[in-house]
């Protein structure tokens, strides 16, 4: 499948892999991915400077297709990782939280490609002016940080599919190749997925983590933390700690050291589940095994596939009026 994504990413497949803090944080899952023909994003998030520096190297001994740096711009120690990037020639910047424009020029120096994350017609709009390649629009099913309007995959992605004309990569609620096929349709032309890939062998994440995410169901997954900066993560005694806090209606320092009390670091890494914070879209209710990531973009591309030939075969059968 060919498009302008994947021509402009040098891909095979309009396949991104979420950059996810802690299960992309390290080289695996990433160069799988890109060995696979998607796009392998490693998570620069939690990382110090040195540490990022390692994985990068290891990341581009591993494989010599395109791959990925997802960074959040607001983070600590920001101008040290972006000069690492830029040391490395990283091909492809996903950035999140925060504006591109000031850093954009110094990446096209070296040609760097540069994708910038948006959940509201608004930022979408700003990024485009500001030079972004592509965006990754993601919806209110995303695990992490989703928009806190609750507005849904389709619809956010329609609306910014009407307004720009840069490539748009489609995120949220997706977690097989049916589901890709209906981001295509809808006008997308590349598909991120995040949960999916963090239920491989590959996710640098505490088994406790993933096995909680198995069992999941959709409606397990839900918005926590409405008055602080909101995230989409496992019903469990930390996101119901928020819930008993917000129906006291405590003040908002109360609220704010309650929300700070878990971190994603606590079940990522420790694999608390009760009370770290177990990020994780809807589409959990979708995923049920853990796999090599190999295998999960083979599965991708074969159900990608199966939903194209029965759209074109439902075209050539339909009968003219």
């Amino acid at each position: 499948m060919k498009n302008r994504l994947t021509e402009l990413l040098h891909i095979e497949h309009p396949i991104i892999q979420a950059g996810m803090s802690w299960a992309s944080s390290s080289p695996a899952l990433p160069a799988a991915v890109s060995n696979a023909g998607g796009l392998g994003v490693l998570a620069a998030g939690p990382m110090y400077p040195d540490k990022f520096a390692e994985a990068l190297d290891q990341l581009k001994g591993m494989t010599d297709k395109p791959y990925a740096v997802n960074i959040p711009l607001y983070r600590p120690h920001i101008e040290e990782i972006l000069e690492v990037m830029l040391d490395r020639r990283v091909p492809v910047v996903v950035a999140s939280q925060g504006g591109p424009r000031q850093h954009l020029p110094r990446f096209r120096t070296i040609g760097s490609k540069w994708i910038h994350v948006v959940s509201t017609l608004e930022h979408a709009l700003k990024a485009e002016a500001a030079g972004a390649d592509a965006l990754v629009v993601v919806g209110a099913e995303a695990g992490g940080h989703p928009p806190v309007n609750g507005v849904s995959t389709l619809v956010t992605v329609r609306q910014v599919l009407r307004q720009v004309s840069i490539p748009v990569i489609a995120g949220g609620g997706v977690a097989d190749g049916w589901g890709i096929a209906a981001l295509l349709a809808l006008g997308a032309e590349g598909v991120q997925l995040g949960t999916r890939f963090l239920m491989t062998n590959e996710a640098t994440v505490h088994a406790n983590y993933k096995a909680a995410v198995q069992k999941a169901q959709a409606a397990d997954v839900v918005l926590v933390g409405a008055r602080s900066l909101p995230i989409r993560m496992l019903r469990n005694r930390f996101a119901q700690s928020i819930f008993d806090a917000e129906s006291h209606q405590v003040d908002q320092s109360a609220y704010e050291d309650v929300f700070k009390s878990s971190s994603l670091r606590q079940a990522a890494l420790e694999g608390d589940i009760e009370w770290g914070k177990v990020e994780a879209g809807q589409s959990a209710g979708l995923v049920d095994a853990v796999q090599p990531a190999a295998v999960v973009m083979q599965e991708l591309i074969a159900e990608l596939d199966c939903a194209t030939r029965r759209l074109a075969d439902m075209a050539s059968e339909a009968v003219p009026a």
